[in-house]
């Protein structure tokens, strides 16, 4: 089996701290290799959010596919108590992005955010 390497981006701006620190474990237990960066305050990006955010990023590796990575993700902010609503009303419990997947970038236009930018200077194997 092959293994991936990945990076990732956390969000919340609703009881950051605890959804925060609660995926850090679910991701820990899941990907041992896991390491985290700086945790940020971020003002929020576009109207009708709530400021501020905490933001954060991870690199693991794992055999596992994107498609199985962004079913775990879906899963970790559905038990944060995410609904499919709270967007709209500008509430982020928890939101978790696979920006990169080895050397394709997924979310280019994530990739062009400044927390983003500044939070890979904490993991330079994927830049």
């Amino acid at each position: 089996m092959n293994e991936h390497r990945c990076l990732i981006c956390m969000g919340s701006n609703t009881d950051r701290l605890k959804h925060l620190s609660e995926a850090r474990e679910a991701l820990t237990a899941t990907f041992p290799d896991v390491c985290f960066g700086r945790l940020m305050e971020t003002e929020a990006i576009g109207s009708g959010f709530y400021s501020p955010f905490s933001n954060q990023l991870a690199g693991f590796t794992t055999t596992l596919l994107p498609d199985a990575i962004h079913a775990f993700f879906k899963e970790l902010e559905r038990q944060s108590g995410r609904m499919p609503d709270d967007k709209a009303k500008g509430i982020v419990k928890l939101d978790i992005d696979l920006l990169i997947f080895d050397s394709e970038v997924l979310k280019p236009e994530d990739m062009q955010r400044e927390y983003i930018r500044k939070g890979m200077e904490d993991f330079p194997y994927s830049r």
